[in-house]
């Protein structure tokens, strides 16, 4: 009898890179003249607020509406380039060593990696090629004839929306569930850890962390960001950062960009 396909599936912000892939994006959209002064500093100011307290239901709406008018006429086949040149200098050195590490063990035992985000896929799938894993579970948004971003959304990958792709995933490749693995950070992605038979949470929010209490699920932190380039060219772990230390850095650049808001903001009030 052949054994059915197992995997290992984890969430991507917070889980697999310490900060938020799509808020990262937020200066290079910046330098490519797609997104305003304005809109870069408010980005800074999220990205500050998820790096300290995470982002409930709530917080995820707003910034997906917001991402959704943002984005509204953009060309897509330019957005994706513009991924494609930066996402390793994004997301360089926030990379968690320990998620490498537990990437590395599943293969080697034979399961299939899957990332599953609520960020979108021409974010999402540019770095699962670095990780080297199996698909992407990501949102997707509707592309007109024309080739540009209509504001609307056709997948969110969020809440039971992720545990349902999943599902339909499993039925597509066979794969078993009740021997796979699911990793994630937040309470949102309760659906999807239900759905395996080995749910991991990691740098856990408080509700989630509770959760897992309750159920007796193996709770996991992830400290040790890394540079993804420099494994990708030697193998070899780079020096590591602690991740005080990067949440200090993310907190200084927004604390240096709201300054110059409210310096600007000063002397148009007094002109």
């Amino acid at each position: 009898m052949l054994l059915r396909m197992e995997a290992a599936f984890f969430d991507l912000d917070k889980t697999i890179i310490s900060r938020s892939s799509s808020l990262a994006l937020s200066r290079p959209l910046y330098r490519a003249g797609m997104v305003s002064r304005g809109q870069l500093l408010r980005g800074a100011y999220a990205q500050l607020v998820y790096l300290l307290v995470g982002a409930d239901e709530q917080k995820m709406d707003r910034l997906k509406e917001g991402m959704l008018q943002l984005t509204k006429g953009w060309d897509r086949a330019q957005v994706e380039r513009l991924v494609q040149d930066v996402i390793l200098d994004v997301i360089d050195p926030y990379v968690y060593q320990e998620a490498l590490d537990l990437i590395a063990l599943h293969r080697s035992e034979g399961r299939r990696i899957y990332i599953v985000s609520s960020s979108p896929e021409e974010v999402v799938r540019p770095l699962a090629r670095h990780f080297g894993v199996a698909g992407v579970i990501a949102t997707r948004a509707q592309v007109g004839v024309d080739g540009k971003y209509t504001g609307e959304l056709e997948f969110y990958a969020y809440g039971d929306q992720k545990a349902l792709a999943i599902r339909q995933l499993a039925a597509r490749v066979d794969l078993d569930l009740e021997g796979s693995y699911a990793y994630s950070d937040s309470i949102t992605d309760l659906p999807m850890l239900l759905e395996v038979g080995h749910p991991v949470v990691v740098n856990a929010d408080k509700d989630l962390r509770r959760e897992a209490d309750e159920r007796g699920w193996e709770i996991r932190d992830f400290r040790s960001p890394v540079r993804l380039r420099s494994r990708i060219a030697s193998a070899v772990p780079a020096p590591k950062t602690s991740l005080a230390a990067a949440g200090v850095g993310v907190a200084a650049v927004a604390a240096v960009l709201v300054w110059v808001m409210l310096r600007s903001r000063d002397r148009r009030a007094s002109a």
